[in-house]
């Protein structure tokens, strides 16, 4: 089919998305090669979409949520809010009542040798560690002046007895002219006078005698003396054992005048010792004879010695008005680990029990806000099946560090006891999620 150039053409409608500044409505404008043909314009009109706004639907639901939010957030928050309890379970479980203290190691049998006569050390005969039995020399000190004061006691005895000898014949004599005076006497050949100084002079050199007998006494006295100071200077280990301190030197004097000079100090078995233990007066009355106690020293601060209580002492330790007494422990020592003079850690067992009921020891010491306080009972807040806190009373038994045992009371296995009340700063860390709680420099 063959178009004609000069048959007019259709028009085609056309419409254009224009500002809205342009009012005018575009037209069609025929080809300016033929002006002479005008034809009318048809405009179809396109179907327009609803522009009806939202913004009013919108708005009213917005309106809606916020008058319901503010009504709940009202109603929640215009009651008292509940109060954020922090509750432990009562349970079951083991106790061990303990006492704590602090002592020092020694030997069971530690003997100090010293000294009891002065004198200038000669020689030693044992040095620190050394073993020892009974009876062995140790020390010894210069016998020179010993030996002589022995020399001048024997002497003194020696004059003492030759002075008794001479007193005893010049007594006989003098007996002897008493009785011729006396058998005399009644043939009126001597008068009274010669025969009572003849008396008298028998009782005077009777006396004598014993005057004389006395100082013979007091030299022999003297002369032991000197006998038992010379072999003083002579220093004997009294017992078997080990030498623990050796506290002079050859060559050093010493002075035994006002206070004994101790030498030596000898342990007598070193696989047996002991702890001498400072127990306050406030915990030695749970300290018996026969309980379990361990310790610990600085050297092996990993290991344990076990002991037993053997001895609680009742002579009082006072230092700064703190009275302590003096508890002591026997303890095994086969590998030779233990020392004298280490500090031990004690830890003394007063009592023990596997299956009792118990409680924190929170519950314990919590005080409900607004609450008297009776000091003469034993409470305990426990949260009941509403949540609600309620106080029973309870008879508290033994203790330890974590938990108490009640021995009488209400409360049953499985009851929540209110151990403290939570801050507003962990409730608000209950609420984050896990990883975005704050650290420690932030709180």
């Amino acid at each position: 089919m063959t178009t004609d150039p000069h048959e007019p053409k259709p028009s085609v409608p056309v419409t254009e998305v224009v500002p809205r500044q342009t009012a005018a409505t575009p037209t069609y404008r025929p080809s300016e090669s033929l002006p002479e043909q005008r034809s009318s314009t048809t405009v179809i009109p396109l179907p327009v979409r609803s522009k009806q706004s939202r913004l009013p639907w919108l708005m009213g639901i917005v309106v809606v949520m916020a008058i319901g939010g503010g009504g709940t957030w009202y109603w929640w928050t215009s009651g008292t809010p509940p109060v954020p309890y922090k509750t432990a379970l009562v349970d079951r479980g083991p106790i061990t009542a303990i006492v704590t203290a602090t002592g020092t190691v020694n030997p069971v049998i530690s003997v100090q040798v010293g000294s009891q006569v002065s004198g200038k050390v000669s020689q030693l005969f044992a040095d620190f560690n050394s073993q020892v039995t009974n009876g062995q020399v140790l020390a010894q000190i210069d016998q020179k002046s010993f030996k002589a004061r022995l020399s001048q006691a024997r002497a003194a005895v020696k004059s003492a007895k030759g002075n008794l000898a001479k007193a005893n014949v010049s007594a006989t004599q003098r007996k002897r002219e008493f009785e011729r005076m006396a058998a005399l006497r009644p043939q009126a050949f001597v008068s009274q006078a010669d025969v009572d100084l003849a008396e008298t002079n028998y009782r005077d050199a009777a006396a004598n005698v014993e005057v004389l007998q006395a100082q013979l006494d007091q030299a022999q006295a003297a002369l032991a003396s000197a006998e038992l100071d010379l072999g003083y200077t002579t220093i004997y280990s009294p017992v078997d054992g080990i030498v623990v301190s050796r506290n002079v030197d050859v060559g050093q004097t010493l002075a035994a005048t006002f206070q004994t000079p101790i030498l030596f100090v000898i342990a007598q078995d070193l696989t047996q010792m002991q702890v001498n233990a400072n127990v306050s007066e406030s915990d030695i009355g749970g300290v018996r004879e026969g309980t379990d106690a361990n310790f610990r020293v600085d050297a092996y601060p990993k290991q344990f010695f076990e002991g037993l209580v053997t001895q609680v002492r009742n002579a009082p330790i006072s230092i700064q008005n703190v009275v302590t007494y003096d508890v002591v422990i026997t303890v095994s020592n086969p590998e030779l680990k233990l020392k004298p003079g280490m500090t031990a850690n004690v830890t003394i067992v007063t009592s023990r029990k596997e299956h009792p009921l118990r409680v924190p020891n929170g519950a314990l010491r919590f005080r409900m806000p607004n609450v008297p306080l009776d000091k003469k009972a034993t409470r305990v807040w426990v949260l009941d099946s509403d949540n609600q806190p309620r106080q029973v009373d309870v008879t508290s038994g033994i203790a330890d560090s974590l938990s108490t045992e009640i021995a009488d009371g209400v409360l049953k296995e499985g009851d929540r006891v209110i151990v403290g009340i939570g801050t507003e700063e962990e409730q608000a860390q209950k609420k984050l999620p896990p990883g975005f709680e704050p650290g420690r420099g932030m709180r």
